[in-house]
């Protein structure tokens, strides 16, 4: 598929709307449900590179929950504790079991859950049922990963009367190394922000103090990302 017409782009007066490859080639993605917006694409690819780069930097499965090309939330896939269970409103559920992908999206959608209602939802890694669960009972747009266990896609399509709008990205794809975009006829034109975050990039630590925990290193990238 290299162009999807979308049904409008930012507001309804503006047609025609449409996502495609500047260079022909093929579009990165597949719709799996749904009917994805002009806002829906401009969040889930903005957070699939969130997620992609934490997941990068981190080792880690991640999430995050944007709302309209802002990210209300940003978490990993670390465990949680009863606390935290029932500050993210997930202690009715089977939360000791969750999976690391599932805990990512609880932490991240639990950031700001104002912010985050009605959100679109990225992925670092393949949802499973445990993420789809949670998914269904959340108020939301959509999410984007790189796959989807057969279970979470039967879950996830069932959302919204079947209309609930679920991407999957080739989580291969790396876009050109120089973006644009248009403004009131204006090309803008630079090199993609490829800052290179690692387990190495907090190593400089300028104060007497030099020690600087794992976890402490994980909130800082996770922020510097975000």
């Amino acid at each position: 598929m290299k162009e999807l017409a979308l049904k409008y782009g930012c507001n309804p007066n503006q047609k025609p709307s449409r996502i495609y490859m500047a260079n022909d080639s093929e579009l990165p993605i597949q719709v799996l449900s749904g009917k994805p917006g002009y806002i829906n694409f401009l969040d889930a690819f903005n957070g699939w590179q969130l997620v992609r780069d934490l997941k990068k930097a981190t080792g880690l499965p991640a999430a995050t929950s944007f709302k309209h090309v802002s990210p209300a939330g940003a978490a990993v896939g670390l465990p949680l504790t009863e606390t935290l269970a029932k500050i993210y409103w997930v202690n009715d559920m089977d939360w000791k079991n969750f999976s690391p992908i599932a805990c990512a999206y609880v932490r991240a959608r639990g950031a700001d859950r104002m912010s985050s209602f009605g959100d679109f939802i990225s992925l670092s890694d393949v949802c499973d049922a445990a993420t789809a669960k949670i998914i269904k009972r959340e108020v939301s747009d959509g999410v984007i990963a790189p796959g989807y266990d057969a279970d979470a896609l039967e879950i996830l399509k069932e959302k919204k009367k079947g209309n609930y709008n679920v991407i999957e990205i080739d989580p291969d794809y790396v876009p050109a190394p120089v973006e644009r975009k248009e403004v009131f006829g204006v090309t803008f034109e630079q090199g993609r922000n490829e800052l290179n975050i690692d387990k190495d990039f907090f190593n400089d630590i300028v104060t007497e103090n030099k020690e600087l925990p794992d976890f402490a290193k994980i909130d800082l990238a996770i922020a510097m990302i975000t």
